[in-house]
């Protein structure tokens, strides 16, 4: 499956147990970084849209935990905790996700001459119809968390 846009900034590709989105956002690439490394921008547009996070650990560094609750907008609460494998400013953040669905996600910030191109992939442990389930939600969920991550930047520019 291949979906884009008509402005071609937008695409998601989904293979076996693996979800990658790219996006180019009009933000240079040291924010779209700070968005993701700070607590005070990730809190705001992390999750789907509907949802809200409470933050309980961030330590951003390799080794480091990152447990949050990703409160859904049917009052149903999300635990999830995450251990940095990978930080390299401003080009590269490596994720364990510790929790079901157990995935490793990778964020690639690249330069595009003022703006940023970001490829965010997922990478599930899971076995393929486990994944067949997962990708039903995860999907539309991170191309939302992407959308608000979109609307985050133009609020910090």
């Amino acid at each position: 499956m291949n979906q884009n846009d008509a402005t071609n900034k937008s695409a998601t590709q989904v293979g076996e147990r693996e979800i990658v989105i790219t996006r180019v956002f009009d933000a240079p690439r040291d924010l779209v970084f700070d968005a993701w490394t700070k607590e005070e921008h990730l809190s705001k547009w992390w999750g789907p849209r509907g949802f809200t996070t409470t933050f309980q650990k961030f330590d951003m560094k390799p080794g480091g935990t990152w447990q949050f609750i990703m409160h859904g907008p049917d009052g149903v609460d999300f635990p999830n905790t995450n251990v940095f494998v990978e930080v390299v400013k401003p080009e590269r953040i490596v994720i364990k996700h510790a929790v079901f669905p157990h995935f490793l996600a990778t964020a690639i910030f690249e330069d595009l001459d003022g703006k940023s191109k970001l490829t965010y992939s997922t990478v599930f442990e899971e076995d393929a119809a486990v994944f067949d389930k997962v990708k039903t939600y995860a999907v539309p969920g991170a191309e939302q968390t992407m959308d608000r991550l979109e609307e985050h930047l133009a609020s910090m520019s």
